[in-house]
């Protein structure tokens, strides 16, 4: 890896970093974040992703270029497969095959254009592992890369197995020989963009890796994982130079305000159940149904968020308000308890908040992150079979009467503000650069 020291003609006072988040909101807000930091220290900065979050990326200032087609993704959200175990990560790798290519082409462009300035910055990429242009640029290039690892689930470590599928949580149990073991199967679930990959790298002349999530899943420069050690604490064979920050809590919040009505809705009753599956989640209809017959059984509002409300019956119970998307660093002080999806975005959230949380793990890192709620013990969790209105009332109860709950999750909240995530992100993204 080039250093600075042997190169005179690098700019030691700016780095020019290319962040390139793939996901929804839980994915790229975090990312928004991390540019933000880094303008601010008098970087230069670039956030490559999926057109929607043009807006949000400008707004905090930050260059944006857009990557895929915003009707595409759509028709990835609302794919039947997208929240089932195992097919629905297969999806998602699929769908991120399409997008080695053409993000390989935007990180080279940007390299050899600074490459071609004198003086010129060091060029940083900032990545989630998938879908690897990252990584390809980095060994053609030879420029640090930093992967961002948002949830502990994206660490898969035989001391401390992720549960990737519920009902699969007496794996940590065994030997770990033998989790090591599994741990050597190759993944099926990357198979759909194994032969992009290799065409990729073999068109840009970079040895492809037999098995790449064992290989490439984590950068050799550094990895930040963005969670405390207190939510997954570090293992002997997580890849070295792994830093955990602790929760990033970022959601924009600058960007926005609670509207007035539903400031004034807030205030003219008991604070009320949030119901939440996720920016991303197209296919919520069971999951809104089954938490508002809830609410009405136990006598509790309910406040819905989703930016597709077509999903929400028709007309709204009156207990119950809808909105697009706010920031639940604003909204979260305001509710009595969470449900959700288990996204690490509204859990951290959640967490901070010291709001208990009642979450329906679907598929990716959802049962790890519900499994981690429920050590904590600051939440329940239904799988989705099991997610009926009386199972989701009677969970509801027992979570906000509970005072075990009440005072876990205020030892948890006052963890998440002594978290100094910032400084800690900076220095490793700084540090990447004097590589």
């Amino acid at each position: 890896m080039r250093r600075h020291s042997a190169c005179l003609a690098y700019d030691l006072s700016m780095a020019h970093y290319i962040l390139t988040p793939f996901g929804s909101a839980g994915d790229v807000n975090p990312f928004i974040w991390l540019g933000s930091l880094l303008k601010a220290r008098g970087h230069e900065v670039e956030i490559i992703t999926a057109p929607m979050f043009r807006e949000s990326a400008e707004r905090a200032g930050l260059a944006f270029t857009a990557i895929g087609d915003e009707a595409e993704m759509m028709a990835m959200l609302h794919h039947p497969d997208l929240w089932l175990p195992w097919r629905g990560t297969m999806l998602v790798f699929k769908y991120g095959a399409k997008f080695i290519r053409p993000s390989f082409d935007m990180i080279a462009e940007r390299v050899q254009k600074s490459e071609a300035a004198v003086p010129r910055a060091q060029v940083v990429l900032v990545s989630p592992f998938q879908p690897f242009a990252a990584r390809i640029a980095r060994e053609k290039f030879h420029v640090p890369l930093v992967t961002v690892h948002l949830q502990p689930a994206c660490i898969f470590s035989a001391h401390d197995m992720p549960l990737l599928i519920p009902g699969t949580e007496f794996v940590n149990s065994l030997p770990v020989w033998i989790k090591h073991f599994m741990l050597s199967i190759p993944n099926p679930a990357v198979r759909p963009f194994l032969s992009m990959l290799r065409r990729v790298c073999a068109e840009e002349g970079v040895t492809p890796p037999r098995r790449p999530l064992a290989e490439w899943m984590h950068s050799p420069d550094a990895n930040l994982a963005l969670f405390p050690e207190w939510f997954a604490a570090p293992q002997p064979d997580w890849p070295p130079r792994t830093h955990t920050i602790g929760f990033p809590l970022e959601d924009l919040r600058a960007q926005f305000t609670l509207p007035a009505d539903l400031q004034a809705w807030l205030a003219a009753g008991d604070k009320p159940v949030l119901l939440s599956p996720g920016t991303g989640n197209a296919q919520a209809k069971i999951f809104f149904q089954a938490s508002l017959d809830a609410c009405k059984q136990i006598g509790v509002r309910a406040l819905c968020g989703t930016r597709f409300p077509d999903q929400l019956p028709a007309p709204l119970p009156s207990f119950a308000r809808q909105f697009d998307y706010l920031p639940f660093s604003a909204l979260l002080p305001h509710v009595k308890t969470v449900v959700h999806h288990g996204g690490i975005g509204t859990l951290s959230q959640a967490l901070a908040a010291g709001v208990p949380q009642l979450v329906m793990p679907m598929a990716h890192d959802q049962p790890d992150n519900a499994q981690r709620l429920r050590r904590l013990g600051v939440g329940e969790s239904l799988a989705p079979k099991h997610f009926t209105a009386d199972r989701v009332a009677e969970k509801l109860r027992r979570l906000m009467s509970n005072q075990n709950v009440a005072e876990a999750c205020a030892r948890v909240a006052l963890l998440c503000k002594a978290n100094d995530a910032a400084s800690k992100a900076i220095r490793v993204l700084e540090d990447a650069a004097l590589e």
